[in-house]
């Protein structure tokens, strides 16, 4: 877009987007924060106190899964991950639009498929436990399929922006 269109106003998508996209951020921040102190307590277990837990390495794996899909999540949302950004930015403007347009479609049929067959291993496996902590086999997939749906939301939102965008700059020119 040019310097002459003004910035649409927030709509309720994306203000909702933004509320969405910041508990994402602090999920995935929490995610790490748990990861490394899981981690840091097997390292413990095992070489200082020779008694290794046999729960640190499930969860280390939930941690892990949650941090990646809540981060690429984030990164949709900031327009960081899935961007294209070299190829959209060595296009003209209206070529620029289009691309930024396809890249967000992209992200939501990706994101889409993500949510759902992350949803069906999720499901599949819910009814099996894991060796050495109480949680479901499947768990790990749960993030991505919560990931995949906030990154379809995210690029939906992105596309409907995109597009009102477009229309008011038609109007002004």
């Amino acid at each position: 877009m040019d310097a002459t269109v003004t910035r649409a106003s927030s709509t309720i998508l994306q203000r909702i987007c933004e509320r969405l996209a910041g508990w994402t951020i602090a999920l995935a921040a929490f995610a790490l924060l748990m990861l490394v102190l899981v981690q840091g307590w097997q390292v413990i277990a095992r070489y200082v106190l020779n008694d290794s837990p046999s729960w640190t390495e499930p969860v280390t794996l939930l941690m892990l899964s949650t941090a990646m899909s809540m981060g690429a999540a984030a990164g949709v949302h900031t327009r960081r991950h899935f961007a294209f950004s070299l190829l959209a930015e060595a296009l003209g403007p209206r070529a620029r639009h289009v691309a930024h347009l396809l890249q967000s479609a992209v992200v939501v049929i990706i994101g889409a498929m993500l949510a759902y067959w992350g949803g069906v291993l999720f499901v599949d496996g819910v009814h099996i436990p894991t060796a050495g902590a109480p949680l479901p086999e499947s768990i790990d997939y749960l993030p991505l399929a919560v990931g995949g749906a906030l990154m379809a939301l995210f690029a939906a939102s992105h596309m409907f922006h995109d597009a009102a965008t477009d229309d008011r700059a038609a109007e002004v020119h």
